[in-house]
């Protein structure tokens, strides 16, 4: 299976604008996802960290990204192609309340425990 990197980018208005039974339905297939094994995450506050040529950590607050809607929150989730992980975050609460979902493949790196 292959992995992909969700963004969910959405706000508290199109949310309320999105009939609750939408709602409900979007989040009933969040926790399927999760109890599938897919990791999901709320996004706090960012920092940008960075340390050049490693001579120094300079950190600053805030995002490096700029979107229209703010980010909402992460997912790392399985599928077997990325037509089948467009259809699993389709049905996402950032999805269906007026809102985005980014899919990014996760191409190869270090091997995984």
């Amino acid at each position: 299976m292959a992995r992909f990197v969700t963004i969910g980018y959405g706000d508290q208005s199109g949310y309320e604008r999105t009939d609750p039974a939408v709602r409900d339905e979007a989040h009933a297939h969040d926790a399927r996802m999760l109890e599938a094994g897919a990791q999901a995450g709320i996004a706090g506050s960012p920092v940008q960290v960075r340390n050049h040529d490693a001579a120094g950590v300079r950190v600053v607050e805030g995002s490096f990204m700029s979107a229209a809607l703010p980010v909402a929150g992460f997912g790392i989730i399985e599928a077997a192609t990325l037509e089948e992980a467009i259809e699993l975050v389709a049905r996402t609460p950032c999805a269906v309340a007026q809102g985005v979902v980014e899919v990014w493949p996760l191409l190869d790196g270090p091997p995984q425990d």
